[in-house]
């Protein structure tokens, strides 16, 4: 996919770092659009259908955590990357922000070479995703996961699932029984090249126990997790 053919939507309440971020992508050569609120940035979302979206996290009317969880649940958007801009040392806000359904987040101030190599590791996942075959519907019991379709069902129920989410599940679902070491489920769910914190993972799989069935999820204390029948 060519740059100019990737939509990026920012979402922040400060004038000037939507203009500095946004001249600053589009000059890298990625299509940019821009929103100054959580609803405005929902509602542009809709409408655009962007392959990443950078959220701010305090703004008014709906802040990054809502408005990601409305995108999340928001059909069509379910692929769509989602990576918080988070002030520096705002640890609550970046867990949050993973539990709303996040994929990553920026620290700022960041200066702008830095954000653009981060960006490019994002949308790198778009190309890896791209290149990847993969059974297309996994079955596990009475979950049954549709790749294609990015669709899971689970004893006949669809259950939406935010995009990592979905990878984390489609990856422990590939191999049942099989302990996937924690280094490994980064790398494979979030790309090695990113650096994600300790407990990223362990979010996703409290969500993923609350949606599936806490019964289904085994933790292997000091190596990882399995998915269990």
């Amino acid at each position: 996919m060519k740059k100019k053919d990737i939509r990026i939507l920012l979402v922040d309440d400060e004038p000037d770092i939507l203009e500095i971020v946004s001249y600053n992508l589009s000059s890298e050569g990625y299509d940019v659009f821009t929103a100054k609120n959580g609803v405005e940035g929902v509602a542009r979302a809709k409408k655009k259908k962007p392959h990443l979206i950078i959220l701010d996290v305090m703004m008014p009317e709906m802040d990054g955590i809502e408005a990601c969880e409305v995108i999340r649940n928001t059909l069509g958007l379910e692929n769509t990357l989602i990576t918080f801009f988070t002030a520096r040392g705002e640890d609550y806000s970046q867990m949050a922000g993973f539990d709303a359904g996040a994929d990553d987040y920026i620290t700022k101030p960041i200066k702008p070479k830095v954000l653009i190599s981060k960006v490019k590791a994002i949308l790198r996942r778009i190309r890896e995703k791209d290149k990847e075959v993969e059974e297309e519907v996994i079955t596990v019991g009475d979950i049954i996961i549709n790749r294609e379709e990015y669709k899971i069902e689970n004893k006949g129920v669809e259950i939406i699932l935010p995009r990592k989410e979905f990878e984390l599940l489609s990856l422990l679902a590939s191999k049942p029984n099989k302990v996937f070491k924690r280094e490994d489920i980064l790398e494979k769910v979030w790309g090695n090249e990113v650096v994600v914190g300790g407990r990223t993972i362990d979010v996703h799989i409290r969500k993923l126990r609350e949606k599936i069935g806490d019964h289904n999820f085994k933790t292997v204390k000091g190596v990882g997790y399995k998915l269990v029948l």
